[in-house]
């Protein structure tokens, strides 16, 4: 059962079992269906799967929360951080719906919507506080053509999902540019230690960023057209403003407005990120594109990987 804010789109999935705008040529299971009325979604739900855009998400809650049945699971689909908090998504769902964490799920990895939706291979993370919640939710989330792996470590696995989103968006602008593969693999190979860093510092375990949730997620983000936050960055490497691509877009690209919360939060850790800050600065307009080197900023004595 799924929520729709539009009428008409709930009618087309609940009727002609397609979502034409957002996942043309696809027919959906014949066991789907979809409502533009909350309540009537949300009726007797066991599990309740939230994916809407990281900055909206207090203000859905405040929709719905009084309609989620008191013994449901609740899994975060969303990778965000909240601007002004700095908030992870499953902490604002802890905030908002009251609940304890070990009832809040996050899922995770290289799993690109179109790529699904055609029944491709594909391997997902479920982390939650309670190893039992994130073991229910695999179950349900594994089928012949998508497997669900489980960890404990919410941290991580959330900030992987946000994290490699902006390392997605320097390497869209990179190849916005017109640079080419050494140039892209170098961004990821540093991205990747920048998420790590990061996400240690936060009180995430190293391994979770080498596994689906940090490094497989980065590499499906990174070289996939179908990337909102790599199209985001190729337009940014095009020339085009932040302004610009922000109205080219027709769904969220959730690392641009990760940018700013990242960076306070590395800042109060005295975590150095100089990805992020040069993706920050391009967005800002003070960096040209072509001038996104970031693997080059560092210090320049010789130093291990």
């Amino acid at each position: 059962m799924l929520w729709a804010r539009r009428p008409e789109l709930a009618r087309e999935i609940s009727e002609s079992k397609r979502n034409s705008d957002y996942l043309p040529g696809i027919n959906l299971p014949r066991t789907v269906r979809a409502s533009a009325r909350l309540a009537v979604v949300l009726d007797g739900a066991e599990q309740v799967f939230i994916s809407v855009p990281s900055q909206s998400l207090r203000e859905n809650l405040s929709q719905f929360r009084d309609l989620i049945p008191a013994d449901a699971l609740i899994i975060s689909l969303m990778k965000g951080v909240e601007k002004g908090t700095r908030f992870r998504m499953s902490e604002v769902l802890k905030q908002e719906l009251g609940i304890d964490g070990e009832r809040i799920a996050v899922a995770s990895g290289p799993n690109l919507a179109l790529e699904i939706a055609k029944e491709q291979p594909t391997a997902a993370v479920i982390s939650s506080d309670n190893l039992e919640t994130a073991t229910t939710i695999a179950m349900t989330a594994t089928n012949p053509y998508f497997r669900s792996f489980v960890n404990t470590d919410v941290i991580g696995t959330e900030f992987g999902g946000v994290l490699k989103n902006l390392i997605a968006v320097a390497i869209g602008i990179v190849d916005g540019v017109g640079y080419g593969e050494n140039t892209k693999a170098s961004i990821i190979t540093r991205g990747l230690a920048e998420m790590t860093d990061f996400s240690v510092a936060y009180g995430a375990r190293a391994e979770t960023l080498a596994g689906l949730a940090g490094l497989g997620d980065l590499i499906a983000t990174c070289e996939s057209p179908l990337s909102r936050n790599n199209t985001a960055g190729r337009l940014l490497g095009q020339g085009y403003s932040f302004s610009e691509v922000i109205k080219q877009m027709n769904q969220t690209a959730e690392g641009l407005s990760s940018v700013a919360p990242i960076l306070e939060l590395a800042l109060a850790k005295g975590v150095e990120m100089p990805i992020v800050s040069q993706v920050s600065k391009v967005l800002a307009g003070t960096l040209a594109p072509r001038d996104i080197a970031p693997h080059l900023t560092s210090d320049p004595t010789p130093q291990g990987e």
